[in-house]
């Protein structure tokens, strides 16, 4: 077949985070050769009549989805796959819809509460264009909680700092300050104390797979020191974040019984959202054993050394069978 392999354009100066997606397009096209295809690479742009032009000119059978932002803002991603669905091209990953209701985050979790899927409390900046997304009849929130961007991927704008624990500023103020300083929309989220987890998802003949559980080991984190896995943790090599948050996935018998539940939950927001092809699914388990949803990544990074090529290791699949599954999944009639 012929895959157009679609990505983001990157600035030459873009930070790690950024150039990722590149990485992935490498591993992506070595595996789609690997398989026999015919592979053409395209840059998308905010310029959209461009791509349409390009892609009608290419004529592909299929289209692999790595469009990560547009113009240099996450929240316009969901773009690519809808002008996918007007060219109707099939393409690879979740669907317009479903990526729409997962990549901003007070949908997600408005939908999560709608569908009983356990999510923490949250409170929205008053008067904002995000604000009507609060949780209904929620009192107010109270430390600990941590600040969050509502579009951005990739811990954007997740330090030390946004953990509040303190209520010398209120939580609006909070809210406010770190939409100024990073120039996005923020909300604020009740922090879960406690283990994280990430299970990612891999569609199949009979639904989707739920890949061995990984937990963030924190235990190297001093006291005092929050445990989240924040921008540092993910792309500024060198520091103690990134070296001191290594993922496992070896679990004794007593943790069973919470690995049954991740899995199941993870089913679950894969029938709720729509999601198709691969995505991931981040967890907080507080004191008591009680897991609480944090994100539905939908295209979640796939560069050999992220997460979702560790749990396709431990779970045996190639990296290329991923592929191979992610565009049946693709050519799939839906339903």
């Amino acid at each position: 077949m012929h895959i157009a392999l679609v990505h983001n354009v990157v600035a030459e100066d873009a930070p790690p985070d950024e150039r990722d997606v590149l990485v992935q397009c490498d591993a992506v096209r070595a595996a789609l050769e690997s398989l026999g295809h015919r592979v053409s690479q395209r840059g998308a742009t905010l310029d959209l009549d461009a791509l349409c032009g390009e892609l009608e000119a290419d004529r592909p059978d299929v289209i692999f989805n790595l469009v990560e932002s547009l113009g240099g803002s996450d929240r316009l991603q969901t773009l690519a796959p809808a002008l996918f669905d007007v060219m109707a091209i099939p393409y690879t990953g979740v669907p317009t819809e479903g990526h729409a209701l997962a990549s901003q985050k007070l949908l997600a979790k408005d939908r999560m509460a709608a569908h009983g899927l356990p999510t923490p409390a949250w409170e929205v900046l008053r008067g904002s264009r995000c604000g009507w997304l609060s949780a209904v009849d929620a009192p107010p929130l109270g430390p600990p909680y941590i600040v969050k961007a509502v579009f951005e991927h990739a811990s954007f704008g997740m330090d030390d700092e946004a953990v509040v624990r303190s209520t010398e500023v209120t939580v609006q103020e909070q809210i406010a300050r770190r939409a100024a300083r990073f120039g996005k929309e923020f909300f604020a989220e009740a922090f879960i104390p406690g283990r994280e987890f990430n299970l990612s998802l891999l569609a199949g003949a009979d639904g989707p797979e739920v890949l061995p559980p990984a937990e963030i080991d924190f235990s190297a984190f001093p006291e005092d020191k929050p445990r989240i896995v924040g921008y540092a943790a993910k792309w500024a090599e060198g520091t103690f974040e990134f070296d001191q948050t290594p993922r496992r996935f070896d679990f004794g018998p007593a943790d069973q019984p919470l690995l049954d539940e991740l899995k199941r939950l993870a089913r679950e927001s894969w029938r709720v959202f729509g999601l198709r092809g691969y995505a991931r699914v981040d967890f907080r388990v507080d004191d008591a054993g009680r897991p609480w949803f944090l994100e539905i990544n939908a295209n979640p990074c796939l560069s050999p050394d992220a997460g979702f090529a560790a749990a396709l290791q431990q779970a045996g699949i190639a990296f290329t069978e991923a592929v191979r599954r992610m565009l049946d999944d693709a050519l799939r009639p839906p339903g």
